[in-house]
């Protein structure tokens, strides 16, 4: 299927994926729910390299359970979250689904920070389900 492609809300953000996700994630996590503005992010994992973005993102530097920085890259005309860069997983993008011009193919298989999730979220069918990471 590849190349996918995405972009944000206003379109000042593109992107072209040139490989497949290697997997579809839904996070539960807080900090992705602040940042997401809902009850949780859904994510593709992509390989970096296969990563090719137009126009400049604003970043924004958290940090995650592991004491590594989590680089999270937005839209700073709209506002849309576009990727996460996590340091402990170099070398792979966390890129927002929601940003995807099409979801032909894509499902989530895992679920982590489950113990975060809002009461009333079901549970996505056939994934995994983690309460904390998948560490």
């Amino acid at each position: 299927m590849a190349p996918r492609s995405g972009r944000c809300l206003c379109g000042a953000i593109s992107y072209t994926l040139s490989s497949e996700p290697s997997m579809m994630a839904v996070c539960h996590c807080t900090h992705c729910q602040r940042q997401s503005g809902g009850v949780f992010s859904t994510n593709i994992m992509v390989d970096q390299a296969d990563y090719v973005q137009n126009g400049e993102t604003k970043i924004y530097r958290d940090t995650g359970d592991s004491g590594e920085a989590v680089m999270r890259h937005f839209c700073g005309d709209c506002g849309s979250p576009i990727l996460s860069a996590v340091g402990a997983m170099p070398g792979i993008v966390i890129v927002k689904a929601g940003t995807l011009d099409d979801w032909t193919g894509l499902a989530p298989v895992v679920e982590v920070y489950t113990d975060h999730a809002a009461p009333w979220v079901v549970a996505v069918a056939g994934a995994r389900r983690f309460a904390q990471g998948t560490d």
